[in-house]
């Protein structure tokens, strides 16, 4: 996990003096990224990667007099905004604005053609006829979508909102309430601009995280969440374009077995009603533990001349909100990463069933995809960028393998039985012990639930002649 999400604590003073100034500087100061995530460039070229101590150099650092008045408009809706923990406008301008770009190797993003939707379309719908073969869940694919990089954006920034604003709003809670009571009047206005600004440098780096993303993910469930609509499965023509192009595949079957994953997911995420809101409530949950050390601002507390804002603002600018690992976090990081594991073994199983008669490569995308998966792709560094998570199935194989077990052992009825509730799923120690899982006694919910209700009728029953007797007296 990252230790700092937001990349939270400003960096060392400018340097006054070249290289000298610029080793003072840096003494007792922050290394790495810059706070918010500045020093990664404004889209269009504006800024760029140059100055990386200067957190103003993304938007001031290597522009023409024509960028300046753009660049101070920025800067006053930075200072101006007042709206929730992550300024959702300018995210989504900023991830356009990185989509039309384009991508590191010159793909520009384009608007898909009726040939492309229409093999989309077909590919989807073939996936979903071989899956009936090896899963038990009915079809979730109501529409089958094919987006540019663009429309991703669009379609799925509202789940992006969901997953982030918990995290953000927790940090920025802690950003004002740190400081004792007495010195909350001295630091409000600070306090306020601080927010405000916060939220724009939030929308900053999520907006550049998700345009960057939308160039490389090959649909809307790449990070084994639901990012996209209820009911659409959607592909991205153009990079799955890319996404094949060193396998020595052809573009047909490539669709086909990425189709295969996202009707899959679309499956799972339809028919376990209790499943979305299992993964995002541990996100939730990794938000409230997330704790502000305060140790550094006690210290300085006891030294600051409460009537000195500029004193203030000097120890504000010292880096003391360094969110840290609690045992809340860990425990949600747990929930979420087997829980992560599960889905993603689950498709990864019933993909392979389906495409191994059918696809001669499907061995090698099989193993393309797991790789991509688990060893931290474009997908689960957005997040520990973002979130300080990493939605990385580490142990896919082993879910993957548990799953194929149940199918040999319980059929795909069984094995899909065990969605209906969560305390009936394998556990982070079942994946060590997938034979024991296998071959244990699964308790059975429907029949609970028949033995309580024939319980509750017979009381009922006995209830009935009882009160007819009261009646009667």
């Amino acid at each position: 996990m990252s230790d700092t999400p937001f990349g939270f604590g400003l960096p060392p003073e400018e340097p006054e003096n070249g290289d000298e100034g610029k080793k003072k500087g840096n003494q007792g100061g922050q290394s790495g990224p810059n706070p918010f995530g500045f020093g990664t460039g404004l889209p269009g070229g504006v800024g760029g990667q140059g100055d990386a101590d200067n957190p103003f150099a993304a938007m001031f650092g290597s522009m023409n007099p024509n960028d300046l008045g753009a660049a101070f408009q920025q800067l006053g809706q930075m200072l101006s905004y007042e709206g929730g923990p992550v300024n959702w406008d300018m995210a989504k301008d900023i991830a356009r604005q990185t989509v039309a770009q384009g991508t590191p190797d010159g793909v520009k993003d384009a608007s898909v053609g009726i040939a492309e939707k229409s093999a989309v379309e077909e590919a989807v719908r073939l996936a979903d006829h071989w899956l009936d073969d090896v899963t038990s869940l009915p079809s979730g694919a109501a529409t089958a979508v094919a987006w540019s990089r663009a429309e991703w954006v669009e379609a799925t920034l509202p789940v992006w909102k969901e997953l982030v604003d918990p995290v953000a709003e927790r940090v920025g809670a802690a950003m004002g309430g740190v400081l004792p009571e007495e010195m909350q009047a001295v630091a409000g206005p600070l306090l306020g601009m601080m927010r405000s600004m916060g939220g724009a440098m939030f929308g900053q780096q999520i907006g550049q995280a998700v345009g960057t993303l939308a160039g490389e993910v090959v649909g809307s469930t790449d990070i084994g969440l639901p990012l996209g609509p209820a009911g659409k499965a959607a592909l991205l023509p153009l990079n799955i374009e890319g996404f094949g192009k060193d396998l020595g595949v052809s573009s047909d079957e490539v669709r086909l077995y990425l189709a295969l994953r996202e009707a899959a997911h679309a499956r799972l995420f339809a028919h376990v009603p209790w499943l979305r809101s299992h993964l995002f409530g541990a996100v939730e949950a990794y938000a409230r533990g997330i704790k502000v050390d305060t140790s550094k601002l006690e210290d300085v507390v006891g030294q600051l001349d409460p009537s000195n804002p500029e004193q203030l603002q000097e120890a504000l600018q010292g880096g003391m909100f360094q969110p840290q690992d609690t045992p809340e976090q860990k425990a949600s990081l747990a929930r979420l990463e087997t829980a992560l594991a599960l889905v993603e073994g689950w498709v990864d199983a019933v993909v392979h069933e389906a495409a191994k008669p059918r696809l001669t490569s499907a061995d090698a995308m099989r193993e393309t995809m797991r790789r991509r998966r688990a060893s931290g792709g474009p997908a689960e560094q957005t997040f520990a960028t973002l979130i300080g998570l990493e939605l990385r199935p580490r142990r896919l194989r082993d879910a993957s393998r548990l799953w194929a077990s149940l199918t040999d052992a319980r059929g795909v009825e069984g094995r899909d039985g065990l969605w209906e509730h969560p305390d009936m799923l394998p556990t982070a120690s079942d994946l060590d012990d997938p034979d024991g899982f296998v071959h244990r006694e699964q308790l059975d919910f429907s029949e609970i639930d028949k033995m309580l209700g024939e319980a509750a009728a017979g009381k009922r029953e006995q209830d009935g002649p009882e009160q007819d007797g009261d009646d009667k007296k």
